[in-house]
């Protein structure tokens, strides 16, 4: 055993004493593991460490697509941003960008990388270059939506949605039923169990979904108290995902998605198994669901069927199925229910359905809503709406659609109504929104993106317009850097204008202000500059102390503000020191002042992952009071500094 503790401690002083590469490298091993189980949180953290040891473009590649699939598209444009830079890079990194810039509203700079994406590949396809030619129209299209937003007032439903994934919400005995993943440990669930061996060594976490590193996904109820549980589905023998049900007009019949483990599902080593989620129907008996009955078409080992949507009079059943057969990846198929009560021959509904992904039907007359990710859209999934008798098949527009996923419409009255979305700003990764027709506003907030330091008007800048306790509306400047919103009477707004390049501009204003029915408000941003210092002014220590002091607290929560306001922003925060007293007790002094920002920084709500503690002493005098050279007090406090360094937009 002795032996064994040497050898160890043998190891571990030798693998710290190895050049950072062979740190990066083994740390990359270790977030690859990771990423292929789909385990992208902890592979973020892994590849940052990666990446900071050594900037490499699988580590830079790897954390734009980890972010991706978290839907986190701020986060993984600034990696796609950092990626096409970088030597070695595949085309393809240029098309994933444009993509989430996309995601971010950027329209304009999302047209620029795909036409760089279109000059990188070699001999492109007449079907590609189509392609992409279409992706640039849609940016287009996307841009003038949002010029000329619905006039429609669409609310976070806040009284359901939590800080986890919330979507799919149907009227149900005058509340509603929804999908959720969040933590409900309050309430008993049996059904709670580790469904699938990932590899034969290691049996996944019994509570939390490794994808998003959040539970399960479920049926929730909210009554019409406001009280919401667990929805009383009788579901035995599956821990995995239950969700996305649709209610027959009596409600005594209801259909929804399922995932059950198949008793011959075949395992692979070190590999992620994937399910087919399956339909199941129960009917209700007083109070209690019957056992859940499969559906016709279900194959877990071939093929999902998901989405359901049951006809007002019951006869028909609308589903989506990726089956062999469809034009794309996920079709809608609808059946109709046949006189003993079975479903007959599934029909695909070549209409509406694409080389992409449809989803999330709804039938309402001679409507049908769906979702998809093909046609002309602003990003991910967008809501389309299609005429039985004409066939005409239009998208709905802004702020109906974001540049990210717009999915489960849901009608309740005329132009009221629910919708599913993951856009910027919700509670959680997807949320339930509300909608309703509202009067359109009479006053007029318009202005100009301005460079701070040239006074130069900056065009494709995103403004986004926010009312209080309200959904964002966003616009991009024209090539003078012009926006313009119509807004509400007596009503406090914040805007705020984004580039990339420049740090954000927020300003608060009040539509009382208007003059003659206007308000001209110009936004000023500041350039952005990698790797200068910038002096945080009046921040004061004690004598040969690190604490941070009041005085010092008010101007690092203007940095606060910043870091907060630009999410994707990594900074060095640095200390330095006078001449006087010995040099290394400077340096130490110093490095003690920097962790203390950092630390403070981080008690406000900053990822300390963004952050980097620098003590120099007074390597770094900015005047010439070096030792023995005689100076006044204040000249020596010029040396005295904290300042901040922007190391990755």
């Amino acid at each position: 055993m002795k032996r064994n503790t040497i050898g160890f401690i043998l190891f571990a002083v030798i693998f710290w004493s190895l050049p950072s590469v062979v740190k990066a490298q083994f740390v990359l091993k270790e977030a690859d593991a990771q990423f292929e189980l789909y385990n992208y949180e902890k592979a973020i953290e892994l590849y940052t460490q990666a990446y900071q040891k050594k900037k490499t473009v699988v580590a830079a590649e790897r954390l734009a697509e980890c972010y991706k699939q978290l839907r986190d598209f701020k986060q993984a444009a600034s990696w796609y941003a950092i990626l096409t830079t970088m030597k070695g890079v595949q085309p393809e990194a240029y098309k994933s960008y444009a993509e989430m810039l996309r995601a971010n509203s950027m329209y304009g700079e999302a047209k620029e990388q795909y036409a760089r994406y279109n000059r990188m590949v070699t001999q492109p396809t007449p079907e590609l270059s189509a392609q992409i030619a279409k992706w640039i129209v849609s940016c287009d299209s996307a841009a003038s939506w949002m010029e000329r937003p619905k006039d429609v007032e669409i609310n976070n439903l806040k009284e359901v949605n939590s800080a986890k994934s919330d979507w799919a919400a149907v009227v149900y005995n005058n509340g509603l039923v929804f999908t959720s993943d969040r933590d409900f440990s309050s309430v008993s669930d049996k059904t709670s169990k580790s469904f699938l061996k990932l590899d034969r060594t290691q049996l996944p976490n019994n509570k939390v979904y490794g994808w998003t590193g959040n539970g399960y996904l479920k049926l929730f109820q909210k009554d019409e108290k406001g009280n919401i549980q667990l929805f009383p589905i009788n579901i035995s023998g599956t821990g995995y995902h239950i969700g996305s049900a649709t209610f027959s007009a009596d409600e005594k019949e209801v259909y929804f998605t399922l995932s059950r483990i198949p008793k011959n599902v075949r395992l692979e080593r070190n590999v992620a198994n994937t399910i087919n989620i399956e339909i199941y129907s129960s009917k209700k008996n007083g109070d209690t669901w019957s056992e859940p009955v499969p559906f016709r078409y279900n194959n877990v080992l071939e093929w999902s069927v998901g989405d359901p949507f049951l006809s007002a009079d019951g006869k028909q059943l609308y589903f989506v199925s990726d089956m062999p057969g469809g034009k794309g990846g996920t079709d809608i198929y609808v059946c109709n229910r046949t006189a003993d009560g079975k479903w007959g021959a599934a029909l695909n509904l070549f209409m509406v359905n694409s080389i992409g992904n449809e989803r999330t039907p709804f039938i309402q007359g001679d409507m049908m809503y769906f979702s998809s990710d093909a046609g002309l859209g602003m990003g991910g999934l967008d809501i389309f709406k299609a005429n039985a008798k004409t066939g005409l098949v239009t998208n709905l527009g802004y702020p109906f659609n974001s540049p990210q996923d717009d999915f489960g419409f849901r009608l309740t009255g005329k132009l009221k109504g629910y919708f599913s979305s993951n856009r910027e700003g919700g509670n959680g990764s997807d949320d339930i929104y509300s909608f309703i027709e509202k009067e359109k506003p009479t006053i007029l907030v318009q202005g100009k993106a301005l460079d701070k330091e040239t006074g130069k008007p900056l065009t494709n800048a995103l403004i986004t317009l926010r009312k209080a306790g309200g959904e964002p509306i966003r616009l991009q400047t024209d090539a003078e850097g012009n926006y313009q919103f119509n807004v509400e009477e007596g009503v406090q707004y914040e805007v705020t204008a984004d580039k990339r390049n420049y740090r954000a501009a927020v300003i608060n204003l009040s539509s009382s202000s208007a003059k003659d029915g206007k308000i001209e408000q110009p936004l000023y941003l500041v350039p952005i500059v990698e790797n200068m210092p910038i002096r945080i002014e009046n921040i004061f220590y004690d004598f040969n102390k690190a604490n941070i002091r009041k005085d010092a607290a008010v101007e690092l929560d203007k940095l606060v503000t910043i870091m907060k306001e630009n999410p994707t922003m990594w900074i060095e925060i640095s200390s330095h020191t006078d001449s006087r007293g010995d040099d290394q007790l400077n340096m130490r002094l110093s490095q003690a002042r920097a962790n203390a920002v950092v630390k403070y920084l981080a008690s406000k709500g900053i990822n300390k992952i963004r952050m980097q503690a620098k003590g120099y002493g007074e390597s770094m005098l900015i005047n010439n009071c070096a030792n023995g050279v005689k100076c006044s007090i204040q000249e020596h406090q010029l040396n005295r500094r904290t300042e901040f360094k922007i190391i990755k937009q």
